[in-house]
């Protein structure tokens, strides 16, 4: 599977569509993600991009990006 180009635009569905395990892995990080596996959660995210998650839960962007593509590649690797 080819890696999406993930930034600040990126569609949270979008991710979460190509890499449906990831949500569990960033809740292991900030328990603030915990919300996104609610049902008003959900909904919140369907138009959310990387930037708008950042600006909800107060985690810096960049944090977040790093942390996408950490989980991507590990998971890739195994």
């Amino acid at each position: 599977m080819k890696n999406m180009n993930i930034n600040g635009k990126t569609k949270v569905t979008d991710i979460m569509a190509q890499y449906p395990w990831l949500l569990d892995e960033l809740i292991k990080v900030n328990s603030k993600f915990k919300m996104a596996n609610t049902p008003i959660g959900r909904m919140m995210l369907k138009n959310a991009t990387v930037a708008d998650v950042s600006k909800k839960s107060g985690v810096d962007q960049d944090t977040i990006l790093r942390e996408l593509k950490k989980f991507i590649e590990a998971h890739e690797a195994k």
